[in-house]
């Protein structure tokens, strides 16, 4: 697994403001932006075979710019057709291919729904599918990438924080990606506290031990949020998350990663944040 040598900051996607927008161009602005981490975002398909990806990934590392992806948004692990559930696998395993020809650190993805069903039955259902997933890659070799199952931002999807943390400790090669606007939505207005953000992290490191800590992929936002919880992601500084004190316990609690910023203005947000990190 690639090791991350501090906090690194990015954009969810290619910088708006990108010249003459590629993947190739969107890394290398990336870094003239002082930033120094990309997801790859394959909402609809997985756009990087291995040729090119292996061409994106000499490009992120002549830069110095860490690279993740967000799997395409069709999966549900918890679906009711099995043809939906090895869909939903060859998704999120396509999107690890190309992760792993880049050299990158991890792939991120939404994990399924409850629908009505009973959720320990959901989460067993979800953890057995992600075991299979896991399997099929290490059958092919590929050992080296992080697998991420995202905190979500309404109680309706699968995703709760423990959920996404007793992934971790019960299956190999998985870790969590941490969405701290998703959590606030999807607790309608908590986590957003000081207390609540040293909870979260203290969450974390009781159960996945200091590397929990050094090896963190979060997202972050503004969110809009109602009593189903997330509507839509804002920016930082229209929306009510309370994003001082928690730089500042990110900050105290040294944490390590790649931090990514979903914000309506990608890099103007990523940017704002990691200036805030280090002026703290």
């Amino acid at each position: 697994m690639l090791k991350i040598d501090k906090l690194r900051f990015g954009t969810a996607g290619m910088p708006l403001s990108t010249p003459s927008p590629n993947t190739e161009n969107a890394i290398k602005y990336v870094r003239q932006l002082n930033l120094d981490a990309l997801e790859l975002e394959f909402v609809r398909n997985v756009f990087l075979k291995e040729e090119k990806a292996k061409f994106i990934g000499e490009v992120a590392k002549k830069e110095d710019v860490v690279l993740t992806a967000h799997a395409p948004y069709y999966i549900n692990l918890n679906a009711k057709e099995e043809e939906k559930i090895k869909a939903s696998i060859k998704r999120i395993k396509d999107s690890v291919r190309a992760v792993h020809f880049a050299k990158g650190y991890s792939v991120v993805f939404h994990p399924g729904f409850y629908f009505k069903d009973d959720p320990k039955k959901v989460y067993e259902k979800i953890k057995s599918n992600i075991k299979i997933l896991v399997k099929e890659l290490q059958d092919e070799g590929i050992n080296d990438v992080w697998v991420r199952p995202e905190t979500m931002g309404k109680p309706t999807q699968f995703g709760s924080l423990n959920e996404v943390i007793n992934l971790s400790l019960e299956v190999e090669n998985v870790m969590p990606c941490v969405d701290f606007a998703h959590l606030h939505a999807r607790s309608i207005g908590k986590y957003n506290t000081k207390k609540e953000f040293e909870e979260i992290l203290n969450l974390i490191e009781k159960n996945l031990g200091r590397e929990g800590l050094n090896n963190m992929h979060v997202h972050f936002s503004g969110i809009n949020y109602g009593d189903k919880g997330e509507k839509n992601h804002l920016v930082l500084k229209e929306s009510d998350f309370n994003y001082e004190d928690w730089v500042k316990t990110i900050k105290e609690y040294k944490v390590k990663g790649v931090f990514i910023s979903e914000s309506p203005n990608i890099e103007e947000d990523a940017l704002f944040i990691k200036k805030l990190y280090e002026k703290m």
